[in-house]
């Protein structure tokens, strides 16, 4: 499964919430968000998940790739108008460097981000 964008995300941030460390199976998740009509294309057959027990109390929507199981892109009520995506699905080494660190309260003690991010206690809908 792939999806295709035209121009750069609106954001970069990496996600501390405990939804997001069991997505990935690390200690955090970084997501790009591009706006809904910045989509080109969606190819390939995924599947999708509704996760009702996210740490926002809002509802997310996963895409997953049905033949990987990597999850590709999500929905989230949290920020709507928006999609996100996995960075670890892009090729490109030269991908925007994330801005921000959300959800650092539920942050592993041993991470560390540089302090020129803006890092948050819970996601920021804005």
């Amino acid at each position: 499964m792939a999806i295709t964008f035209a121009g750069e995300p609106a954001s970069t941030a990496v996600c501390n919430c405990t939804r997001c460390q069991k997505r990935t199976g690390s200690a955090f998740g970084v997501s790009a968000y591009f706006k809904d009509d910045q989509i080109l294309e969606i190819k390939g057959q995924g599947r999708l998940y509704i996760d009702d027990s996210s740490d926002s109390k809002k509802q997310v929507k996963r895409t997953f790739c049905v033949n990987c199981g990597t999850t590709v892109f999500w929905n989230a009520e949290f920020r709507p108008g928006y999609i996100g995506v996995a960075v670890g699905c892009f090729v490109d080494c030269d991908f925007p460097e994330p801005t921000a660190a959300v959800w650092n309260e539920s942050k592993l003690n041993w991470v560390n981000f540089p302090e020129h991010w803006l890092c948050l206690d819970k996601q920021s809908a804005s």
